[in-house]
């Protein structure tokens, strides 16, 4: 049974389990380090009033724990009930958030993000969870950001993949792809060399490394758009 809500994608079980939504990340309780995300607080009440006091199954991604000792799950409610991570990506309550062993499911998450968003519903009516475009992303390096864009460039150099999204690489945004992500997609069927010119929407950490940049450790993180 569910005894906390912590935040929008983390609770507390009543036997002490502490369990964090796996393959979502709604907005940021404040600390006393930093403040809140916009509507965090709803989302902490939109997950409370689904689950809260109520039984929940956990069905566990190949990673089952995070760096922190927290339950990686996705949750249902009951034995065949609703499916939490949908239902607070439909209200718009959080945004798709993967890693390579933790992605079950990203596919259909997407498409509910992209509904939620194309609705306006939740945190996609606030300026602070647009999609950025590449050239603004100076602005937010050491964040997760979801990036859209068109690929003017796509660079294999030494087994790495790089999409450049211009001219100069040295200042310009950039998705990354290294060695080993690379075989994962083309196991996906992205072939990645034929994405210049092409629209795409890439999602992770945005770091700096000569321009802003993201580490796309797995598919899941891609979307190749129609025109």
């Amino acid at each position: 049974m569910v005894a906390a809500i912590r935040s929008g994608d983390e609770i507390d079980l009543e036997d002490g389990e502490r369990v964090r939504l796996a393959g979502i990340e709604a907005p940021k309780i404040g600390t006393e380090n930093s403040s809140p995300w916009p509507m965090a607080a709803l989302a902490s009440e939109a997950l409370g009033e689904l689950i809260l006091g109520r039984h929940v199954k956990l069905l566990y991604p190949e990673d089952k724990a995070d760096r922190w000792g927290r339950t990686l799950a996705h949750l249902r409610l009951g034995e065949e009930g609703d499916w939490v991570q949908g239902r607070m990506l439909m209200a718009g309550m959080g945004r798709v958030r993967t890693f390579p062993r933790t992605a079950n499911g990203a596919r259909t998450m997407l498409d509910l993000e992209r509904t939620a968003r194309a609705n306006a519903r939740g945190i996609w009516s606030d300026r602070f969870y647009r999609i950025r475009n590449p050239d603004e992303t100076w602005g937010d390096l050491d964040s997760v950001q979801i990036v859209e864009g068109r690929v003017v460039d796509a660079a294999t150099v030494n087994g790495t993949t790089y999409l450049n999204f211009g001219r100069d690489w040295r200042r310009d945004f950039t998705f990354r792809i290294k060695t080993d992500p690379r075989r994962a997609f083309r196991r996906a069927g992205i072939r990645l060399e034929d994405l210049t010119r092409r629209r795409v929407r890439g999602r992770g950490w945005v770091f700096p490394l000569n321009g802003p940049m993201i580490d796309l450790t797995h598919p899941e993180q891609l979307e190749v758009l129609e025109e």
